[in-house]
């Protein structure tokens, strides 16, 4: 079996939380209970409790931008990034870095886009086109 990771996380509405993981993200609801939800978070579980999300700061220097910290995310291949990417577009996520090439040229080359959950928990998707630049140095 491969590996799944699991991260578990507060957030403050679970029909919120329901609607933007399933319906804006497309992720598979699986398991829950009145209190929290799991999904498939692009093949890793994703476990949404409620109560008081993290404290977050835009203190990540990657690039140009400062990102928001922590955050979670996925990688994903580019094509699947691409569709994401069109996906939250079409309904309407507002970005707090939009879709963006960072590194271009240079090993770890990778599309990236920073969004927040209705409860304010950043994400980010990465996107690359060849899978082995991933932990490029």
């Amino acid at each position: 079996m491969k590996s799944v990771f699991h991260l578990a996380l507060h957030v403050t509405d679970l029909d919120e939380t329901r609607r933007f993981y399933g319906d804006v993200l497309g992720c598979a609801e699986g398991r829950s209970t009145n209190t929290w939800v799991d999904f498939d978070f692009f093949g890793h579980q994703l476990s949404l409790h409620l109560g008081a999300p993290f404290k977050t700061s835009r203190t990540g220097k990657v690039g140009d931008h400062m990102v928001m910290m922590p955050h979670m995310g996925a990688v994903l291949g580019l094509e699947d990034w691409k569709t994401l990417s069109a996906r939250l577009e079409e309904k309407g996520v507002a970005f707090d870095i939009p879709p963006v090439i960072r590194f271009e040229g240079e090993p770890g080359e990778q599309r990236t886009m920073f969004f927040f959950d209705p409860s304010g928990n950043p994400i980010e998707i990465k996107g690359f086109a060849d899978t082995s630049g991933i932990f490029a140095h």
